[in-house]
Protein backbone atom coordinates (compact mmCIF):
# COMPACT_ATOMS: atom_id res chain seq x y z
CA UNK A 1 0.00 0.00 0.00
CA UNK A 2 1.36 3.24 -0.96
CA UNK A 3 1.86 5.91 1.61
CA UNK A 4 -0.61 8.24 0.43
CA UNK A 5 -3.23 5.73 -0.01
CA UNK A 6 -2.49 4.75 3.77
CA UNK A 7 -2.89 8.19 4.98
CA UNK A 8 -6.56 8.56 3.08
CA UNK A 9 -7.37 5.28 4.50
CA UNK A 10 -6.57 7.04 7.99
CA UNK A 11 -7.21 10.19 7.70
CA UNK A 12 -10.88 8.48 6.47
CA UNK A 13 -11.35 6.88 9.22
CA UNK A 14 -10.72 9.23 11.78
CA UNK A 15 -13.04 11.29 10.24
CA UNK A 16 -15.65 8.85 10.97
CA UNK A 17 -14.49 8.09 14.38
CA UNK A 18 -15.13 11.77 14.42
CA UNK A 19 -18.30 11.87 13.35
CA UNK A 20 -19.37 8.96 15.19
CA UNK A 21 -18.14 10.75 18.31
CA UNK A 22 -20.02 13.84 17.11
CA UNK A 23 -23.61 11.30 17.71
CA UNK A 24 -23.36 11.38 21.36
CA UNK A 25 -26.39 10.69 23.25
CA UNK A 26 -26.75 14.24 24.52
CA UNK A 27 -27.03 15.24 20.38
CA UNK A 28 -30.18 13.26 21.05
CA UNK A 29 -31.14 14.87 23.89
CA UNK A 30 -33.98 17.48 24.30
CA UNK A 31 -32.98 21.23 23.98
CA UNK A 32 -34.00 23.04 26.97
CA UNK A 33 -33.74 26.80 27.90
CA UNK A 34 -31.95 26.67 30.85
CA UNK A 35 -33.05 29.53 33.56
CA UNK A 36 -30.90 32.13 34.46
CA UNK A 37 -32.66 33.07 38.45
CA UNK A 38 -30.87 34.91 40.72
CA UNK A 39 -28.31 33.18 43.36
CA UNK A 40 -30.63 32.40 46.03
CA UNK A 41 -33.42 30.95 43.83
CA UNK A 42 -30.05 29.14 42.50
CA UNK A 43 -29.61 27.50 45.23
CA UNK A 44 -33.11 26.36 45.37
CA UNK A 45 -33.42 24.89 42.93
CA UNK A 46 -29.97 22.74 43.12
CA UNK A 47 -31.68 21.46 46.04
CA UNK A 48 -35.18 20.56 44.50
CA UNK A 49 -32.69 18.88 41.43
CA UNK A 50 -30.95 16.26 44.25
CA UNK A 51 -34.64 15.73 45.64
CA UNK A 52 -36.76 15.25 42.27
CA UNK A 53 -38.43 11.63 41.55
CA UNK A 54 -36.71 8.88 38.92
CA UNK A 55 -39.94 8.56 37.60
CA UNK A 56 -43.03 10.67 36.81
CA UNK A 57 -46.14 9.45 35.67
CA UNK A 58 -44.37 6.17 34.88
CA UNK A 59 -42.33 7.90 32.71
CA UNK A 60 -38.15 7.82 33.46
CA UNK A 61 -35.79 10.62 33.63
CA UNK A 62 -34.22 11.46 30.61
CA UNK A 63 -31.34 13.88 29.39
CA UNK A 64 -32.00 17.09 28.25
CA UNK A 65 -29.40 19.99 26.33
CA UNK A 66 -27.66 21.30 27.50
CA UNK A 67 -27.04 19.53 31.38
CA UNK A 68 -27.71 22.00 33.94
CA UNK A 69 -29.43 21.00 37.43
CA UNK A 70 -31.96 24.05 36.92
CA UNK A 71 -33.50 21.70 34.04
CA UNK A 72 -35.05 17.71 34.06
CA UNK A 73 -36.96 15.56 31.92
CA UNK A 74 -39.28 12.60 31.89
CA UNK A 75 -39.60 10.25 29.20
CA UNK A 76 -39.29 11.38 25.48
CA UNK A 77 -39.70 15.30 26.51
CA UNK A 78 -42.94 14.43 27.70
CA UNK A 79 -42.45 16.07 31.06
CA UNK A 80 -39.83 18.68 31.52
CA UNK A 81 -39.42 20.94 34.47
CA UNK A 82 -37.39 23.95 34.68
CA UNK A 83 -36.76 25.46 38.10
CA UNK A 84 -35.89 29.50 38.55
CA UNK A 85 -38.57 30.95 35.75
CA UNK A 86 -39.38 34.39 36.05
CA UNK A 87 -42.84 35.10 37.45
CA UNK A 88 -45.14 34.46 34.24
CA UNK A 89 -46.89 37.89 33.02
CA UNK A 90 -50.43 35.82 33.73
CA UNK A 91 -50.12 35.37 37.30
CA UNK A 92 -51.32 39.06 37.54
CA UNK A 93 -54.44 38.13 35.81
CA UNK A 94 -57.31 37.48 38.03
CA UNK A 95 -58.85 35.42 36.02
CA UNK A 96 -55.84 32.99 36.05
CA UNK A 97 -56.40 28.95 35.97
CA UNK A 98 -54.79 27.26 38.87
CA UNK A 99 -54.63 24.08 40.27
CA UNK A 100 -53.51 22.60 43.68
CA UNK A 101 -51.72 19.29 43.26
CA UNK A 102 -50.63 17.86 46.94
CA UNK A 103 -50.13 20.73 48.65
CA UNK A 104 -48.34 22.69 45.59
CA UNK A 105 -50.38 25.32 43.92
CA UNK A 106 -49.99 25.84 39.86
CA UNK A 107 -50.68 28.62 37.33
CA UNK A 108 -51.97 26.86 34.43
CA UNK A 109 -51.30 28.06 31.27
CA UNK A 110 -52.99 26.07 27.78
CA UNK A 111 -50.76 25.82 25.08
CA UNK A 112 -51.09 24.32 21.64
CA UNK A 113 -48.41 21.35 22.70
CA UNK A 114 -49.47 20.87 25.79
CA UNK A 115 -50.37 22.69 29.35
CA UNK A 116 -47.37 24.40 31.32
CA UNK A 117 -47.82 24.68 34.55
CA UNK A 118 -46.06 27.39 37.24
CA UNK A 119 -45.98 27.33 40.84
CA UNK A 120 -47.05 29.94 42.93
CA UNK A 121 -46.32 30.76 46.36
CA UNK A 122 -42.59 29.62 46.43
CA UNK A 123 -39.38 31.30 46.69
CA UNK A 124 -38.61 29.60 43.28
CA UNK A 125 -40.75 29.01 40.20
CA UNK A 126 -40.57 25.67 39.18
CA UNK A 127 -42.52 25.29 35.58
CA UNK A 128 -43.63 22.23 34.50
CA UNK A 129 -44.54 21.41 30.89
CA UNK A 130 -46.29 18.37 29.95
CA UNK A 131 -46.71 17.00 26.41
CA UNK A 132 -49.99 16.40 24.46
CA UNK A 133 -51.04 13.48 26.23
CA UNK A 134 -51.44 15.03 29.58
CA UNK A 135 -53.58 18.03 28.12
CA UNK A 136 -56.20 17.16 30.62
CA UNK A 137 -54.12 15.41 33.25
CA UNK A 138 -52.85 17.12 36.08
CA UNK A 139 -51.92 13.86 38.01
CA UNK A 140 -48.04 14.35 36.59
CA UNK A 141 -48.14 17.21 39.24
CA UNK A 142 -48.69 14.95 42.35
CA UNK A 143 -45.02 13.12 41.48
CA UNK A 144 -43.58 17.06 41.79
CA UNK A 145 -45.01 17.92 45.35
CA UNK A 146 -43.38 16.06 47.92
CA UNK A 147 -39.86 17.49 46.25
CA UNK A 148 -40.88 21.00 45.47
CA UNK A 149 -42.24 21.31 49.32
CA UNK A 150 -38.94 19.74 50.79
CA UNK A 151 -36.92 22.31 48.98
CA UNK A 152 -38.44 25.15 48.03
CA UNK A 153 -40.45 26.66 50.86
CA UNK A 154 -43.96 28.93 50.57
CA UNK A 155 -43.85 32.47 50.32
CA UNK A 156 -47.09 32.58 52.13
Amino acid sequence: MTSSRHRLLTLSALALLLAAAGCSSTDDATSVAVPEPPADQVELCRALDKELPKTVAGQNRSELAPKSELTAGWGDAAIVLRCGVPRPDGMDDPQAKAVEADGVNWMLEQRADGPRFTTTYRKAYVEVTLGQKYAHDVTPLSDFASAIKKTDPSSL
